[in-house]
């Protein structure tokens, strides 16, 4: 069995607690560079990519992975009080933000090196559950990397971090202008859009990019004019039906039905 050769017990200071929770907010991530997880699953993952936890906090039954030399033990009240979820999972970690993750706010986007393949791109998506979903489904698919337009919701975002299940350790994100990625790209660019053609009728490539739109408004006027692929995903419910797709949803049925064609 693997040994902890450093595990240390004392009260969690009120600082310590403060500093924690403040990482919820972009602006401390920002400054701090750091981000929190949550859950055996994902700083295990975390830990397993090679990334380097800044502090560990951790209840009795927590059996860390291969890799973590040293956490904090914690009682069940005090990783109450520094937890962002309704009932803690035994860990939370503060990691800091890997190098791999790219912003190019302001700078030509060019400099983005879009390999072949399959990509995603998001279009304003802000609801933290469905970047963290949108990213586990491209780790299922084998989609490595996820271009977000600069107002899509922050990707170290305690929520996102959670809903991704440790999938933010396989795929890369990247925050930049989607116009400046779509300029310097020959790649198809697929698009959801309500006057799109039924995507099981339409030739689908093993490269391109695929993009998904804000959760109210869809793919934006400036985005759309670069869509190159129109898609739809018909309703096949009978008479009144839901309005819309959730897009993490959406997302899922697009990347199967790419991925059904190879």
């Amino acid at each position: 069995m693997h040994r902890i050769s450093h595990l240390f017990t004392k009260m969690i200071s009120n600082s310590q607690i403060k500093f924690i929770r403040q990482l919820s907010m972009k602006k401390y991530r920002q400054r701090s560079g750091l981000f929190v997880a949550e859950g055996p699953k994902v700083v295990g993952d975390l830990i397993k990519a090679g990334l380097e936890p800044h502090m560990v906090y951790a209840v009795d039954s927590y059996i860390p992975p291969v890799g973590l030399l040293s956490f904090q033990k914690v009682t069940a009240d005090e990783l109450c009080r520094i937890s962002f979820l309704q009932h803690p999972q035994q860990v939370l970690a503060v990691f800091p933000v890997p190098q791999t993750s790219c912003v190019m706010e302001g700078k030509d986007s060019s400099s983005a090196v879009i390999g072949s393949g399959l990509h995603i791109a998001l279009d304003g998506v802000q609801d933290p559950g469905n970047l963290g979903t949108i990213i586990r489904i491209a780790d299922w698919f084998g989609i490595n990397t996820v271009f977000c337009s600069l107002d899509t919701v922050d990707v170290w975002n305690p929520k996102v971090v959670q809903a991704t299940m440790g999938s933010i350790a396989r795929v890369k994100v990247v925050y930049t202008s989607l116009v400046d990625i779509f300029n310097h790209t020959n790649l198809p660019i697929y698009g959801t859009l309500l006057d799109g053609d039924d995507i099981y009728d339409q030739q689908l490539s093993a490269q391109g990019i695929i993009v998904m739109g804000n959760e109210g408004n869809g793919i934006s006027h400036d985005i759309r004019q670069y869509v190159t692929k129109r898609l739809l995903i018909p309703s096949f419910s009978v008479g009144n039906s839901a309005e819309s797709l959730n897009v993490a949803i959406a997302t899922a049925i697009v990347c199967s039905e790419f991925r059904r064609r190879m």
